[in-house]
């Protein structure tokens, strides 16, 4: 079951999704293979790395719960899936008899309590693993449910890119989000393959997670250089004016006085922050704005968008996710769609 925070309040949300289940059984089966489901769709949920619900709510636990945008629910008998809803809802059944040994030694008030919240959580719409053949697509639904409630579908302007998914789960791998270090990632393929797109995508999905983000092209430096026209790439002031730029975005504050091109790190080295830089083939804008890694805060993720491999290279970027063309499949349903469009 999937429900969304009953708080319409802003918070610092640190989890899109809070698990709540019980058992090693229901850890190691269904919980291990939504997890890495939500970790393809660039979902972050909370691991609780190995403490057992049942046995521990320390302050780590209760925390995550309050800081977790979404809750999704797992019953089960004894805590193996499946369980029948109208068991959750009664407390009947063997689930009725796990419920009846938990609430041994508790309280009439803490035992009313918990049969209230059964109740309301069994009456929302879920899912039934006995209506699925296929637990494989269960997950699949489920994961996709979560994101229609995060409003983490992809822009329909993007929903007739075939194989976006796949390359998001690749891409999610070099990313490695759940890594503290500063990693720089790169997207290299040849003009008009779709860089860009998997790009945008991207950093719609990504933004919300950091605390500051920019997505540079050569649309946002021309205006940020306009008043530099004359200038040429190697330029002081004008290296000034685009960190400026630059960092008013990613800070989201106007009018940024610096007069130092080691102002980076000086603002940005306690930040998490995501920079994406689109077919900017410059080393001396690269190396103004993402010169080092040491200049942002842990867990900062920058991806630079290029055809030129050598220059990722050349700026030290190992981790490089090649776009090629698509397989034939692929190629068949982009035509399909295409066709479909045009009639």
């Amino acid at each position: 079951m999937v429900s969304p925070s009953s708080s319409s309040r802003p918070r610092n949300w640190v989890y899109d999704v809070f698990p709540s289940f019980s058992g090693e059984d229901v850890r190691v089966t269904f919980l291990s293979h939504f997890l890495k489901e939500l970790d393809r769709k660039l979902v972050i949920a909370f691991k609780d790395n190995e403490i057992e619900r049942s046995q521990s709510l320390d302050s780590e636990l209760k925390q995550a719960i309050r800081t977790s945008r979404i809750a999704v629910v797992v019953f089960s008998e004894k805590f193996h899936l499946p369980v029948d809803p109208t068991h959750v809802r009664k407390q009947t059944g063997k689930f009725g008899e796990a419920f009846a040994k938990t609430c041994q030694r508790k309280t009439e008030d803490e035992t009313k309590l918990w049969r209230q919240s059964l109740i309301q959580v069994a009456n929302l719409l879920g899912y039934h693993s006995h209506k699925w053949h296929n637990e494989a697509k269960m997950i699949e639904a489920i994961a996709n449910d979560v994101l229609d409630k995060l409003n983490l579908s992809p822009s329909k302007e993007f929903e007739d890119f075939v194989g976006m998914e796949n390359h998001i789960s690749q891409m999610s791998v070099l990313l490695d989000l759940e890594s503290e270090e500063v990693r720089m990632v790169g997207i290299w393929g040849s003009s008009g393959i779709g860089k860009t797109t998997i790009a945008r995508v991207l950093y719609s999905q990504l933004s919300r997670r950091f605390q500051g983000s920019v997505f540079i092209d050569k649309a946002f430096v021309s205006k940020s250089m306009e008043l530099y026209k004359s200038s040429n790439s190697d330029d002081y002031n004008m290296k000034l004016h685009l960190l400026r730029s630059f960092l008013s975005e990613i800070l989201d504050q106007k009018d940024i006085r610096i007069d130092r091109l080691d102002s980076v790190e000086e603002r940005l080295k306690h930040r998490k922050v995501l920079i994406f830089i689109d077919d900017l083939d410059d080393q001396v804008v690269l190396d103004t704005l993402v010169g080092q890694t040491h200049w942002f805060g842990c867990g900062s993720r920058i991806v630079v968008i290029t055809k030129d491999k050598h220059f990722l290279r050349a700026h030290g970027i190992d981790h490089i996710y090649e776009v090629c063309l698509p397989s034939e499949e692929l190629a068949l349903g982009m035509f399909c769609r295409s066709g479909l469009r045009q009639g």
